[in-house]
């Protein structure tokens, strides 16, 4: 019976271990053609950039999201969009994670953020919403601010509309270097992977104009 408990205990342990190896990367957008070039956009290019990078296809359907696994660096890895309107991602997210069984450690979230000049990038551990409605859809239904998250700035026009402004394409002038913050963001993901999120803030977290 001694040697059936160790190995019973063996085996948890093992399972715990598969399961905390196990990394989600949330890109945030809209889906559908029509808002695939706007700033509210930047989680999908992120995470399209990855799947170029880590040549991970994502194709899987459940969750009312779009989802693949790839691996790096001895963890396995979930690339996710949710395939929802921005503020309705939540319940998404919600079941991906309760039916890997992730921790809010495991998942790192990457959005556009109006409060962040267009160039800058932001890792934290945990915080508010902001302001973000898709991000705020998923605190509520994750019941927990404590998640890592990457912000891209993407700026702010004080003059009109937020939602105008957000479902618009960049300009000419801005895409540039908006294709630089997708690269930039798609490396920091990479970094939170191998290192983990004081790192990559370390490194990411700045103004790259």
């Amino acid at each position: 019976m001694r040697d059936a408990g160790c190995l019973t205990g063996f085996y948890l342990r093992f399972f715990a271990q598969v399961r905390s190896e196990i990394k989600m990367v949330v890109g945030l957008g809209n889906p559908g053609r029509q808002y695939a070039d706007t700033r509210h956009n930047i989680g999908f290019r992120v995470i399209d950039s990855l799947t170029k990078k880590l040549q991970i296809d994502v194709n899987k359907r459940r969750f009312k999201a779009r989802f693949g696994w790839g691996r790096l660096g001895g963890k396995k890895l979930m690339l996710f969009k949710p395939w929802q309107f921005m503020n309705q991602s939540g319940s998404s997210v919600a079941g991906a994670m309760s039916f890997y069984k992730l921790g809010a450690g495991d998942l790192l979230l990457v959005c556009d953020d109006m409060a962040l000049a267009l160039g800058v990038i932001r890792l934290r551990k945990k915080g508010s919403a902001g302001g973000h409605n898709g991000l705020a859809d998923i605190i509520e239904k994750l019941g927990t601010e404590n998640f890592n998250r990457l912000r891209v700035g993407i700026g702010s026009d004080k003059s009109g509309s937020s939602v105008d402004y957000v479902l618009a394409g960049p300009t000419d002038d801005e895409r540039p270097l908006l294709r630089e913050m997708v690269e930039k963001a798609a490396e920091a993901v990479i970094c939170w992977i191998q290192h983990g999120i004081e790192a990559a803030s370390n490194r990411y977290s700045r103004d790259w104009r």
